[in-house]
């Protein structure tokens, strides 16, 4: 709910044209939230973050302006 708040804040009151989320690759609730908020998953940073001991990958995500919101008109 925070993220679809922050989401319709920026793209309705700034002049942001896009909006970036990165998260860990196992992290896959998250990836599930932004998917349904419209982001699409635009690449991978191969161990980029340290977690747990290890090395995870870090994945990006990107929502444009003109793309399409579920849920806006």
């Amino acid at each position: 709910m925070a993220q679809k708040l922050l989401v319709d804040y920026l793209l309705d009151h700034t002049t942001a044209n896009r909006i970036e989320a990165l998260t860990n690759g196992g992290n896959l609730a998250e990836q599930k939230a932004l998917e349904r908020l419209g982001f699409s998953r635009e690449g991978v940073m191969r161990g980029r973050s340290f977690q747990h001991g290890k090395y995870v990958d870090v994945l990006v995500y990107g929502l444009l302006r003109s793309e399409n919101r579920p849920g806006t008109p």
